[in-house]
């Protein structure tokens, strides 16, 4: 599967130029802001996607018939650039959420150590099961700072109305 969320090279992105300073300076200010919306869109998708039969992932111990949450411990800022929710039958939830029209994002498809650009340190499938698992498992739901709280409520009834085997309602 080739993708380009597929790492070929490590390494970085410098930005040139003196508008890919500016430009980032300048929304700053607006940071903290964005940041409180994506904490209340997270805080929102937990409680309404428990509610639904989804599971904060807390306990460690996995059960492959229900959506796991993201877990919080409480201690930090998280700032939710996604919100990543987990259950094992993640592309068939893919493609009712594509037929609901509702964005949705797998991050890493590829687990790292299998990426082309760490070929040269050996790994090789199943050196990293978790690592694997999660690739297999994970998708993100839209969480940006202006998502409404009717957008998202559209997103947790699809979520919610999945009958692929999670136990969703």
């Amino acid at each position: 599967m080739s993708t380009d969320l597929e790492i070929g090279v490590a390494g970085f992105i410098a930005p040139a130029g003196i508008a890919a300073v500016i430009t980032p300076r300048a929304k700053l200010k607006y940071l903290d802001d964005w940041t409180a919306a994506r904490q209340r869109n997270a805080d929102r998708y937990r409680e309404r996607l428990t509610e639904a039969g989804g599971r904060r992932q807390e306990s460690g111990v996995r059960r492959q018939d229900v959506v796991d949450l993201p877990y919080d411990a409480g201690c930090g800022r998280h700032i939710y650039n996604q919100f990543v929710i987990r259950l094992a039958q993640r592309d068939s939830l893919m493609a009712h959420l594509k037929t609901c029209q509702i964005g949705h994002e797998v991050y890493y498809p590829v687990p790292l150590h299998l990426q082309e650009c760490f070929a040269n340190l050996g790994y090789r499938a199943a050196d990293f099961p978790a690592s694997e698992q999660a690739s297999q498992e994970t998708l993100a739901l839209p969480i940006y700072p202006e998502l409404t709280e009717a957008l998202q409520a559209t997103v947790v009834n699809a979520v919610a109305a999945f009958d692929g085997g999670a136990s969703v309602p």
